[in-house]
């Protein structure tokens, strides 16, 4: 797997991820000591709203980032959004009213969401052998899992010799040291042939996403993962600390398991994925949630919850991972960014669905009907995920076109019959293929 990393190029930006997630993570611990200074017992509402406003800028501003992305430089624009994020991070300890927190997290998350986006459109190109790029999902897979367990541990390391305020420091020196690695290389920009309206730059990604079959499944899977993750997230601390009676270590001890699980599947992936589709991979990784969503609802105590939780984390991994090779799969280079954007606009809204049904369920109707509920969710992503993604889905598709004058230079190659030009090669939709072919 680290093989890949031999590439100049993306080891530089692998290692820029690398830092900033580390950066972002004592950013998080950070802001929740500092909500718990500003707003005291109401911090949790702080939180929640922070959390709120995360997601509404990942779903709003992402699409419309990726319609500046196909115009500007993508190293220009990376160097930029993390110079951004830094003066974001910078400005935050001096913050002393709480709406504050919220106007420069909306900046931040906005950051985020057209870095986000552009960067992951950015690896298909940069390493365009799809060996390669699988071994680079899993590590980014695994720097997202490692960072979560890292990070807080750090901050607890470092909040022994100095304030919260500071921890701050560090995310402004992630977002800096990640500019630095970006700038060092250089980095292409695909752009299209013809010049595009705002319109059509804009909503581009949502379109091609939602006309190709293999991604609407991909949204339906999310459904699944979402499901899966928003019990984790936000019920763990429950069923550690108030249904079991445990200690915050014993909450940490359980999230970290989640985190394993999902290290494990990461590794194993790459060499699955060189003997399997992504289709049956992904489906029983959905499987593997739906059951342990099911199980969960029976809970006995504490190890069991360790064994399921590391067990949704290997679903979790191995039904989210592959996303990006079916995104690389289903779209030109020039396109990338924008059907980038749309993953994420559209994964963060199934977020935003299952992130306050899984805490107000929680709260109201038990976690064995959470968990049950969450289940059948799951259950129904993995069901729209089998009708909208078809067992047959092959990366050459035949198709006629009758839309075009039989001199375009598309049709060179096609044979011609009633009218129409026939012609195989591999299917994406563009400007040329405006829908996918009918079976």
């Amino acid at each position: 797997m680290l093989d890949v990393l031999k590439n100049r190029t993306y080891r530089h930006l692998f290692l820029a991820q690398v830092i900033a997630l580390i950066g972002t993570g004592l950013a998080t611990v950070a802001l929740g000591l500092l909500a718990f200074d500003l707003a005291g017992e109401n911090a949790g509402a702080v939180l929640g709203t922070a959390l709120a406003i995360k997601m509404i800028a990942y779903v709003g501003v992402a699409p419309i980032a990726s319609a500046f992305a196909e115009r500007l430089p993508r190293r220009a624009m990376l160097v930029a959004l993390d110079l951004i994020r830094a003066a974001v991070a910078v400005m935050l300890p001096f913050v002393s009213e709480i709406w504050q927190v919220y106007v420069l997290i909306f900046v931040l998350q906005s950051g985020s969401a057209a870095f986000t986006p552009t960067f992951q459109a950015t690896i298909p190109d940069v390493l365009p052998d799809e060996r390669d790029y699988t071994r680079a999902l899993s590590l980014s897979r695994l720097a997202y899992d490692l960072e979560s367990v890292a990070s807080p541990l750090l901050a607890a390391a470092l909040l022994t010799v100095i304030s919260f305020n500071n921890l701050f420091a560090g995310t402004v020196i992630g977002f800096m040291a990640s500019a630095l690695l970006v700038v060092s290389v250089v980095l292409p920009s695909p752009r299209p042939v013809v010049p595009r309206g705002i319109y059509d730059r804009t909503t581009r990604g949502l379109r091609i996403y939602l006309k190709t079959p293999r991604l609407r499944g991909l949204l339906a899977l999310t459904f699944a993962v979402s499901a899966a993750g928003s019990m984790v997230i936000v019920n763990t601390v429950v069923l550690v600390q108030s249904n079991f009676g445990l200690d915050q270590q014993a909450t940490a001890m359980a999230l970290a398991a989640f985190g394993g699980g999902s290290m494990l599947a990461a590794l194993a992936l790459p060499g699955l994925l060189d003997r399997c589709a992504d289709r049956p991979v992904m489906l029983v990784g959905g499987s593997i949630l739906v059951l342990t969503m099911v199980a969960g609802s029976l809970l006995p105590g504490y190890v069991p919850l360790l064994v399921l939780w590391a067990v949704i984390g290997v679903g979790y991994a191995i039904t989210q991972t592959p996303s990006g090779r079916l995104i690389r799969r289903s779209s030109n280079p020039e396109d990338r960014p924008a059907l980038f954007a749309a993953q994420f606009a559209l994964s963060h809204a199934t977020w935003l669905v299952t992130y306050p049904l899984a805490g107000w369920l929680g709260a109201t109707a038990g976690l064995p009907m959470t968990f049950l509920v969450m289940a059948g969710i799951a259950a129904i992503g993995m069901l729209a995920a089998l009708r909208l993604w078809p067992a047959n889905d092959p990366a050459e598709v035949e198709h006629a076109h009758d839309d075009l004058p039989a001199d375009h230079p598309h049709l060179r190659g096609a044979s011609s019959a009633d009218g129409r030009h026939v012609h195989v090669h591999e299917f994406v939709i563009d400007s040329e293929h405006l829908s996918w072919p009918e079976r």
